[in-house]
């Protein structure tokens, strides 16, 4: 287990309020080397780590605010993983990690319960961006479906930035108008992205039309 210094900033410049964060993946460089990211960029969060669902869910006295599962585990996929996860953790939010980029992927977790789709592929801050972007916001809802409503999966918050989003404005823009930091933003629009199964603004703004979350 690793943890971290509180009251410490993250590179962004803001502080965090205390939160644990829980790492599933049993590929030993991948699972030390995303922790570093982590604890760096994430200074007042304190940072478990396990190389697999068994192990996660023998945990006693842990109480993650935030889960990163990936994918692959042996034995055992992570979309599948997810239901054990919420049921030890129901208020836990359980966003799935995956070197595959497919949104036939993207839909089937955030189906069986994840909050968020986020791929090993992105650099280590788009990752810090989509993870702060998680542990800001609270009372995310789980989806009742494979197509689930907007208030079933997403923060009044991320509503806000999409609803700018799909008008046009630029990150600067809706931190302005919003009153938030454009890093902040940023992570909005990346954990957005993810829930929308896009790879272009221009596109979740489709999507999120075509799902009726945005009129």
């Amino acid at each position: 287990m690793a943890t971290t210094t509180p009251g410490r900033r993250g590179w962004w410049g803001k502080r965090l309020s205390a939160s644990t964060l829980l790492l599933i993946d049993d590929h030993p460089l991948f699972l030390s080397g995303i922790s570093l990211v982590l604890r760096e960029g994430l200074k007042q969060v304190e940072v478990l780590e396990t190389g697999s669902l068994s192990e996660a869910l023998q945990l006693r006295h842990a109480d993650p605010a935030l889960i990163l599962l990936d994918q692959q585990l042996q034995g055992v996929s992570g979309v599948t993983g997810i239901a054990a996860l919420r049921r030890k953790w129901p208020a836990t939010k359980v966003a799935l990690l995956s070197g595959c980029d497919m949104s036939a992927l993207r839909d089937e977790a955030l189906a069986a319960g994840a909050v968020a789709f986020i791929s090993k592929t992105d650099k280590p801050r788009t990752l810090l961006h989509q993870v702060r972007a998680l542990l800001d916001d609270h009372g995310l809802q789980e989806p009742a479906g494979s197509e689930p409503s907007v208030s079933e999966s997403l923060t009044a918050r991320q509503v806000e930035v999409l609803e700018l989003l799909c008008r046009g404005l630029s990150n600067k823009a809706i931190a302005q108008h919003l009153h938030l930091s454009e890093y902040t933003v940023r992570g909005h629009v990346q954990t957005l992205l993810g829930l929308l199964g896009a790879s272009s603004r221009g596109e979740a703004a489709f999507n999120a039309r075509r799902r009726g979350w945005i009129v």
